[in-house]
């Protein structure tokens, strides 16, 4: 069999692109070779939270070890391929998470380059697989280290571009098939795709009926799309989809197609529809700061959305510098994008990609990374015909070097500067190796849900919250913990454990029964509130504050993960917890500065955002306010590493308090109500209730407690 010359060049120009790409991906690697607290048992540790989700998954299925009710995904698609490679690679565990997103990623330039060649253009497709497989958002997200789903979340959804261009282009059969094992494989790596699924549908429907309504091809596609998008399982839709294919390939069904086409929509409607569209949207466009139910009490509760950096608005020069790296070349790759599409016009179907890139705006940078491919086609396409109207080769060539350098330069930069630190620093995984050897797997470890994917991973305990459980009703308890006095902090996380415990057996058993026979659970807050006799969750927060509320049996150990990291957090982590969940009202916001020294005189230390402390008057200067001091606390670590402090008292009517950590170089200025917070009490001053806590592990980075009621 011989390979002709375009087959040749085009996987000449694919090892080529994906080279590139792996070796940018390598910078990081190359800065912190060696880096010792990046690394825990001699390899890079990741630097996604996310990621230890997948980790964990994948390491109880080599195991062989899975608890009920430990949220481990054994069955994500992520976990099982991880899997598979670590059984066949001979690499360890680590290497291998650490490793997947470098290789899998660059895996993007294959149908970049396989799209350019649906038009003749393979100099556009390879400056355009080179800079897709980069560019600034694709790039942070797909690092070495970012072992996450989005390592193929936008590979798999260029292959389906690529299928459909060469479906709609050619009306070959084989498309038909490739379209639907695409989308198959799609909704399989990634569940949420449903919505981009349903966008290339509606797309290609619009065309259909308005251009080509007379195209009996088109409508097969169409159909074939419908039931491989259908919300039922893989193994229901692959033969669906295969028995379609061979019978589309037999002229004598082409009567039945319309029928067939029809039978389609209702199988997706009565499968489920819009309701996953409906869900995305609501997360990220029709976002809300409070969740409420019209059930039960009726909570309110804050939403996480809210505080998802990722998912908030952004300006529009981060949006083009994650698109294509610079405002300049962005308003170029759109000029060139239309430009393309009014030449080739199939390039019109990466439509829903850029909508949904452009969505970004609104919704949070995670979308940016929809857009990069479409408009790296477009930039490219500009190169290429710049290079076109040279009156000699070399000059051709010359246009598309320089042009590509001048395009990739500014996300070349980027990644030199991203120094994205891991997760978790090696310490602080000491730690929790430590913790996992003095406790039980049914024990719980309590932190805020950034950290609750690597707690499971490396503690291998039960979280309250974590990065996939962490709605408005989960986080307000975790927060008032955080956030509250020892001894309420300490009654609410018994209860919160034991509830927790109690709405999984509640919830298995409900598995075992008839819709109309299961028990109804509501949030564990209003569980809790109802249990003690009380109709109003501020009576019972009051009785629970006061000690006049009955705890549950103890049925676990409950530690605490408070990390120095936290301190950068805190202030999102009260958002949570100070409102009214009656009536969504929110509370007047504690006090919290957190800021290192920026000056210093002869009178003044001089922090962040205008605010001096006074040396001699022990004051707090805030713009033209000065407010005096209550309590000015020194701490620092001896050589034994134990934490020392020094305090004095000024004015004991302020409600204002200072406190210098020597040893981070920080200072924090703090309200009366925030200093009493388990959180700084605990970690900050190590002032604890010994009838209440024990001290586990108690280092600058991280330290553990037990809790003891």
């Amino acid at each position: 069999m011989t390979i002709s010359q375009d087959s040749k060049k085009i996987l000449l120009l694919i090892a080529v692109a994906y080279l590139f790409s792996v070796a940018v991906r390598f910078i990081w690697i190359y800065q912190f070779h060696g880096y010792e607290p990046f690394m825990y048992n001699g390899q890079f540790m990741i630097n996604t939270n996310d990621g230890y989700y997948w980790a964990e998954g994948a390491r109880d299925l080599l195991s062989g070890v899975h608890q009920e009710g430990d949220l481990s995904p054994i069955h994500s698609a992520a976990s099982q391929l991880t899997y598979f490679f670590a059984k066949i690679l001979p690499f360890s565990f680590e290497s291998i998470i650490f490793y997947m997103p470098v290789y899998l990623s660059s895996l993007i330039v294959i149908p970049v380059i396989l799209i350019s060649y649906s038009f003749k253009r393979l100099d556009v497709g390879f400056v355009a697989a080179l800079l897709s497989s980069i560019a600034w958002s694709y790039y942070n997200r797909t690092m070495a280290g970012y072992y996450d789903t989005d390592m193929l979340n936008i590979v798999i959804p260029i292959f389906l571009l690529w299928s459909l261009i060469w479906a709609i282009s050619s009306n070959q059969h084989k498309f038909l098939l490739i379209t639907a094992l695409d989308i198959l494989l799609y909704r399989w790596w990634y569940p949420q795709s449903y919505s981009l699924e349903f966008a290339f549908f509606g797309l290609i429907l619009f065309y259909t009926l308005v251009f080509d309504r007379k195209n009996l091809f088109n409508f097969k596609l169409l159909a074939i799309m419908l039931f491989a998008m259908m919300m039922t399982d893989t193994l229901i839709r692959l033969p669906l989809v295969v028995g379609l294919y061979f019978l589309f390939k037999n002229e004598k069904f082409d009567k039945y197609v319309y029928y067939i086409f029809g039978l389609g929509v209702i199988a997706v409607f009565a499968t489920g529809g819009f309701m996953p569209i409906w869900g995305q949207l609501k997360g990220y466009v029709f976002r809300e700061t409070l969740d409420s139910s019209t059930q039960g009490l009726g909570l309110h509760f804050f939403t996480v959305m809210q505080t998802v950096r990722e998912a908030g608005h952004i300006s529009f020069t981060t949006f083009a510098n994650r698109i294509s790296g610079n405002v300049v070349t962005l308003g170029l790759s759109v000029i060139g994008y239309a430009w393309l599409s009014y030449r080739y016009r199939v390039m019109l179907l990466a439509l829903p990609l850029i909508g949904l890139g452009f969505l970004a705006l609104n919704s949070g940078l995670r979308f940016t990374i929809y857009a990069i491919v479409p408009m790296a086609f477009g930039i490219a396409f500009i190169i290429s015909e710049a290079a076109d109207r040279m009156p000699s080769y070399f000059l051709q060539y010359a246009t598309i070097f320089i042009g590509s350098v001048l395009v990739l330069l500014p996300n070349i930069v980027h990644i030199k500067e991203y120094k994205v630190p891991t997760v978790f620093n090696k310490k602080e995984v000491s730690l929790l190796e430590d913790l996992k050897k003095k406790t039980g797997r049914e024990d719980y470890v309590v932190s805020w849900w950034d950290y609750g994917y690597p707690l499971r991973y490396y503690s291998d305990l039960f979280t309250l919250v974590d990065g996939g459980k962490h709605s408005g009703e989960v986080n307000f308890p975790v927060s008032y913990i955080l956030t509250s006095p020892q001894e309420a902090a300490a009654r609410m996380a018994r209860m919160d454990v034991e509830y927790n415990v109690r709405a999984f057996a509640i919830s298995q058993e409900n598995k075992k029964k008839s819709e109309a026979n299961q028990t109804k659970i509501f949030s564990n807050i209003e569980e809790m509130t109802k249990a003690g006799g009380f109709n109003d969750t501020n009576d019972f927060l009051s009785a629970l504050q006061n000690g006049k509320v009955t705890l549950p049996k103890k049925t676990r150990d409950i530690y605490f993960f408070l990390p120095y990291r936290m301190l950068g957090i805190y202030p999102t982590i009260t958002l949570f917890s100070n409102l009214d969940l009656m009536s969504g009202d929110k509370f007047k916001r504690s006090l919290f500065f957190f800021s290192p020294a920026v000056n210093e005189d002869a009178q003044y230390i001089y922090l962040q955002n205008g605010i001096a402390i006074g040396k001699s008057d022990a004051v707090v200067k805030m713009g033209n306010e000065s407010v005096g001091i209550n309590r000015f606390i020194k701490t620092w670590y001896a050589k034994d590493g134990k934490l020392q402090t020094d305090t004095k008292r000024f004015n004991v009517m302020s409600n204002l308090n200072v406190i210098y950590m020597a040893s981070y170089g920080e200072f924090l200025i703090v309200d009366e109500a925030t200093f009493n917070s388990l959180y700084i009490q605990l970690f900050v001053l190590e002032h604890y209730d010994k009838n209440l806590f024990e001290a586990v592990e108690m280092t600058p980075y991280a330290k553990i407690y037990k809790l003891k009621i």
